[in-house]
């Protein structure tokens, strides 16, 4: 049996729904979010690339890496091949 999360589903929902207004555009979908972006009243942060790069290393990456389980993902989680 496959587990469903009811959250989960619900938001697949709403981003198909949102995704399908605009003809699945990926060009409008983006231009929709900045637009939304321009309006908002809330503080957005963004850095870039570059300054993500700085505060990154190999040795960051390994060690989270590390702490990623070896097992293959759930039935309903896999890539369909």
């Amino acid at each position: 049996m496959i587990w469903k999360d009811e959250i989960v589903e619900e938001v697949r929902q709403v981003r198909e729904e949102y995704a399908a207004r605009f003809g699945y555009d990926l060009d409008a979908i983006c231009r929709d979010l900045q637009e939304q972006e321009r309006q908002s009243t809330r503080h957005i942060v963004s850095f870039s690339l570059e300054e993500r790069a700085k505060r990154g290393s190999r040795e960051k990456l390994l060690a989270a890496m590390a702490k990623v389980p070896d097992v293959e993902p759930a039935e309903y989680d896999r890539l369909p091949s």
